[in-house]
């Protein structure tokens, strides 16, 4: 399915702190929901041990958004903390436990039990970061929902023939042995259940509505190369060729698709001021101290202070805002979703930048996003803190030279100078949390993102083009042992002070 900058790249719009475990949990629990026959009943959720879904899901609030999914709730829903107590309020039976899968083949693969009604159904699942998902399997045949299009799943008698269109078969043997046949049909257009009501050999027709904006155009471009002859060609800049290829991808005005990424850059500039105010935070490794970096930054004495400074920051202070389940943009995580609005609120405070020019430069770091999508990987899970961090510092590199005027030559060079940058960054996220390293290295990556703008802008030839730099990182990160992949078994998460830390966050934090 092709990738969109709206749907993959500056999204979802989300209760933090993790896309692949928060808001992909939620993706997922929406999806299947119209699955269970009766509702209240009884959910069971399965994670295998060896995945990131083990160690993480209670402190990545996996359970409450999977919870707020069967309660019908929006994700950024303000009840977001009671989710669990409200479900079983209602009558569910929701239970998280973890047991050997067989089949997983993803860090971070989950198989849910559907148990209420008289068909008892089995669904896997799993999260591909940056709070993409694919529902793998039903009733043990193999599929790929992955929210981008309306699917129709029909339970029929062995004698069913479905009618003309794409329509896979998922039954697995023992169903078909009792004579039960189950389909799948994927469509860019709704489809009515009501079409198959006539039949006597249908028992059941469930319709699954799609998370995101169905893709109905043509993909531009898929790598960095691609891009950059198609903006040469057409004279466009890096942001002005996001923006276009969004519209043609969603078939969309471009007018809607920038007030659309208005309303985002709104949601982003938002946690930023709650973040530096102090509002509501419930850390619980670390004491929030965003406001006061900023402040002092401006100060006599700072060792550097400045714009890099300044982003830095702000980049923490939205940190801050996601381990507090507030409400943030993922850029194009949840774990690295401070780094963009740090910059891109820098240079709007700096360079007083009006908001259409704020719109063009989150779209250059759409652009940069799309490529990582459609040659990596935005999951930690899979790759490291490289592809999650990494790739936000390149995001905003290309923002950075998009702001200021800058090529699109020059804006994909800035990501790769970035990228290379943050290579072998391990993701080792200390108790499971996305605290601690996750807000400093934001910080990091936010500050390194204008340096290596400039960097290109006032000289530097970049000889290793963003393409191949991408795949290196992808390369370095696979290579990493799963200690080092979100698993919080390895790296800074095993280090004595981390019995310190543990000590605090059962006293509640801060």
């Amino acid at each position: 399915m092709a990738h969109s900058i709206l749907n993959d790249v500056l999204g979802p719009v989300m209760r933090g702190p993790s896309s692949s475990h928060t808001a992909a949990a939620y993706h997922i629990g929406k999806t299947i929901l119209p699955l269970l026959e009766t509702t209240p009943s009884r959910v069971v959720v399965t994670f295998d041990p060896r995945g990131s879904y083990a160690q993480t899901y209670r402190q990545q609030n996996a359970d409450k958004s999977f919870a707020a999914a069967l309660a019908g709730w929006a994700l950024t829903d303000e009840r977001f903390e009671q989710a669990l107590e409200a479900v079983a309020a209602q009558g569910w039976e929701l239970v998280f436990r973890t047991a050997p899968i067989d089949e997983a083949d993803h860090p971070n693969y989950m198989r849910i039990a559907l148990e209420g009604g008289d068909r008892p159904l089995v669904v896997d699942a799993k999260s591909t970061g940056g709070g993409t998902f694919v529902v793998c399997r039903i009733a043990g045949g193999a599929c790929a929902i992955d929210g981008k299009r309306y699917a129709c799943v029909v339970f029929a008698d062995a004698h069913w023939t479905p009618p003309d269109g794409e329509w896979t078969c998922l039954a697995s043997a023992d169903r078909a042995s009792a004579g039960e046949s189950v389909w799948l049909g994927e469509f860019v257009e709704p489809i009515d259940p009501e079409a198959f009501a006539d039949s006597p050999h249908v028992h059941r027709v469930v319709a699954i509505p799609p998370v995101y904006a169905v893709p109905r155009g043509p993909v531009w471009f898929e790598s960095a190369s691609q891009a950059a002859e198609t903006a040469l060609r057409e004279n466009l800049t890096l942001g002005t060729l996001g923006c276009r290829y969004e519209a043609a991808l969603l078939a969309a005005d471009e007018a809607d698709v920038r007030d659309e990424m208005k309303r985002r850059l709104g949601v982003m500039r938002a946690s930023v001021e709650q973040g530096l105010a102090g509002e509501g935070l419930r850390l619980k490794l670390l004491e929030p101290c965003a406001g006061e970096v900023f402040r002092g930054c401006s100060q006599p004495g700072a060792a550097l202070g400045g714009m890099p400074s300044k982003a830095a920051a702000r980049a923490m202070a939205v940190m801050h805002v996601a381990n507090s389940a507030g409400v943030i943009c993922a850029a194009p995580t949840g774990g690295s979703a401070g780094v963009l609005p740090g910059v891109l609120e820098t240079l709007r405070e700096m360079l007083d930048l009006d908001d259409d020019r704020l719109v063009d430069a989150a779209f250059a770091a759409g652009v940069v996003g799309l490529i990582v999508a459609n040659r990596a990987t935005f999951a930690a899970e899979v790759a490291g803190c490289q592809v999650e961090i990494g790739a936000a510092g390149a995001m905003a590199a290309a923002a950075s030279v998009e702001a200021v005027g800058g090529t699109a030559e020059q804006a994909l060079a800035a990501a790769a100078v970035s990228l290379r940058n943050t290579m072998g960054w391990p993701c080792d996220l200390v108790l499971g949390r996305c605290e601690i390293p996750c807000h400093t290295r934001n910080a990091a990556a936010a500050a390194g993102a204008l340096v290596c703008a400039d960097l290109v802008l006032f000289g530097y030839r970049n000889p290793i083009p963003l393409d191949e730099t991408i795949d290196a990182s992808l390369a370095v990160g696979t290579s990493l042992p799963a200690e080092l992949r979100c698993t919080s078994r390895g790296g800074l998460a095993i280090v004595p002070s981390v019995e310190r830390l543990a000590a605090r966050e059962t006293q509640g934090g801060y």
